[in-house]
């Protein structure tokens, strides 16, 4: 599996667990840390963590490897790393606090 299918994976399963203002930023050439950032909102805790424990499991399922999880417990940012690809989980006003989408808001998207 490529980077661009993992992060389209990634978006597929917030969507499933109805995350909202799914986005996939393209950072090819503009990061050296990683390929894509997958980034959503869920409306409450609870449902960023299921929405990062669904995005475990069915990369565990298809061994990509697993850098780690930061945020799971506090959730309202939880970051989930796959080295080339990272979701980024977010409650609305701590999305809109940090202002994530204006910050790479230059990278292109990548439909999914």
């Amino acid at each position: 599996m490529n980077f661009t299918e993992i992060a389209r994976q990634c978006a597929h399963i917030a969507d499933e667990k109805r995350a909202s203002d799914i986005q996939i930023y393209d950072l090819g050439g503009l990061s050296d840390f990683a390929d894509y950032f997958v980034v959503a909102s869920g409306d409450n805790r609870r449902q960023l963590q299921a929405i990062a424990r669904g995005i475990e499991e069915k990369m565990r399922v298809q061994k990509v490897t697993h850098l780690g999880t930061e945020g799971f417990d506090d959730a309202q940012w939880i970051l989930v790393d796959y080295a080339a690809v990272i979701a980024h989980l977010f409650l609305p006003d701590v999305r809109k606090r940090f202002d994530f989408d204006l910050l790479w808001g230059d990278a292109p998207r990548v439909k999914w």
